[in-house]
């Protein structure tokens, strides 16, 4: 087969100098081979069904290298054998671009509370923890009612009284010393000079 295609390529090589040749005012003979090498390469291609031409394609590029070092090669294709999920592209999407405030109410009540302690401890007073806790379960109750459809919501309400309690230990805990007095250190030569006392 390779054979075959070095003569097939000689002869398309061959009817490219002949159509050179041809604007340079060529013979007839060889007006005739271009026009046989041009028959014989549409006749090819006219016999070549799509198949057979994308696994020559496929072929070509493997022999080329275009299929290494692809991005899943020899791992699994994330997301594939899970079950239909017609919204996956609106999800891989949300995670892929880090958006926050877009989705169903459920997924953006499930993100807040992973993120909820981070928030209550950079809060100053009891009360803005308070303030928060009492919106963020105001919100998942209002969820759980899916008056605006989407998945369940399964993130579970938070007891005000015992997160303030644990929003004060980790403050306690987080509470650094304060820092010791610095204490004076011996002035040089030129400071003394400059300051005029000594």
């Amino acid at each position: 087969m390779n054979d075959g295609n070095n003569a097939f390529r000689r002869r398309l090589e061959r009817g490219a100098e002949l159509r050179a040749v041809r604007g340079w005012g060529g013979n007839a003979q060889e007006d005739a081979e271009l026009e046989a090498a041009e028959a014989e390469e549409r006749e090819k291609r006219r016999k070549v069904d799509d198949a057979a031409r994308v696994e020559y394609l496929i072929r070509d590029a493997m022999d080329q290298g275009k299929f290494d070092n692809l991005k899943y090669a020899g791992k699994p294709i994330p997301g594939l054998g899970e079950h239909y999920d017609p919204d996956w592209w609106v999800k891989g999407l949300i995670q892929r671009e880090r958006l926050s405030g877009i989705g169903p109410p459920a997924i953006l009540l499930r993100i807040e509370d992973g993120e909820l302690d981070e928030k209550l401890d950079q809060q100053y007073t009891e009360k803005q923890v308070r303030d928060i806790l009492e919106d963020f379960n105001k919100r998942v109750i209002e969820a759980r009612r899916q008056l605006q459809g989407g998945p369940p919501v399964i993130t579970k309400l938070r007891d005000v009284d015992s997160e303030v309690q644990r929003w004060k230990e980790r403050r306690a805990a987080s509470a650094t010393p304060e820092p010791e007095p610095v204490t004076e250190t011996k002035r040089t030569w030129w400071q003394r000079l400059w300051n005029g006392s000594g």
